[in-house]
């Protein structure tokens, strides 16, 4: 069957639509930005880096996956002041991929796994992911590929910040596309740090803020691009590769049980929120 070894949803016809549902494969829908990364990265970036992560487990792993066409724009304001950049709304954003894993599991699927590459979306995926669980009879869960890719990063890191158009995603982008980094834009910046919260928001922080990059950057980059390299890719991509296959195989592996209600008496089961 066609279904077996083809992992683009939409290269599948609704034929063979239904033999990939009745083989339960996990559905990947990639999430990612249209947005500066730089003078050195394309806008293209944070969706080119993810879609190519999951594609790559398709090829792997075709019997298990269909990873639908990804979603190329998130919330960007904060990087609004660079040319280029589309921002969308939190609320439009989780509304239209709701409708997508809804749609997905409408037809039958019952594992979704969102695989995002732009850090903005990520409180944003995870409500998509809790939503579709509470609204629909299948599971959907949310993952960063980067996160799957930290610890091999770290053996071989050489700068001290992992943030936007940095070491880590522009070694990633010269292992897959070397053609299109502009190697001589390449440069290193920082943002505005205190005791308990910094302008970028970075995870090593314990407060949340995120100011509007023009504030504190000319550039465009949170981090250090001049200590990229391909070969520093090639370990990135392996590592979110078989990373996100083992999340696959696990959340395919895993159980929905019937829910039990514990009232002892009568709920008004009309209400919908």
């Amino acid at each position: 069957m066609r279904a077996d070894t083809e992992y683009r949803y939409n290269r599948l016809t609704w034929e063979e639509m239904n033999e990939a549902i009745a083989a339960q494969k996990v559905v990947i829908l990639p999430t990612g930005s249209t947005e500066q990364h730089g003078r050195h990265l394309p806008l293209e970036t944070d969706v080119y880096l993810t879609e190519s992560v999951c594609l790559e487990v398709g090829r792997r792993a075709p019997d298990r996956v269909l990873v639908l066409p990804p979603i190329s724009y998130g919330l960007n304001m904060h990087h609004i002041d660079f040319p280029g950049t589309i921002h969308i709304e939190p609320e439009v954003f989780i509304a239209f991929c709701l409708n997508i894993t809804k749609s997905v599991a409408y037809h039958g699927f019952q594992k979704i796994l969102i695989v995002n590459g732009h850090g903005s979306n990520g409180p944003l995926v995870d409500l998509i992911a809790r939503k579709t669980v509470l609204g629909t009879d299948s599971l959907c869960a949310a993952v960063s590929y980067f996160s799957l890719a930290m610890d091999a990063f770290e053996r071989v890191r050489e700068t001290e910040i992992i943030a936007h158009s940095d070491e880590f995603e522009t070694s990633l982008y010269l292992y897959l596309a070397p053609e299109r980094v502009r190697m001589d834009r390449m440069g290193k910046g920082n943002d505005v740090m205190g005791q308990y919260l910094s302008s970028d928001s970075t995870s090593n922080y314990p407060v949340r803020f995120n100011d509007f990059w023009g504030r504190w950057t000319q550039i465009g980059v949170h981090g250090d691009a001049t200590a990229a390299t391909p070969e520093k890719g090639r370990v990135i991509l392996e590592a979110a590769v078989s990373g996100l296959i083992e999340v696959v195989d696990e959340w395919r592996a895993w159980p929905i049980a019937t829910r039990s209600d514990q009232h002892t008496g009568p709920v008004q089961s009309q209400i919908r929120w």
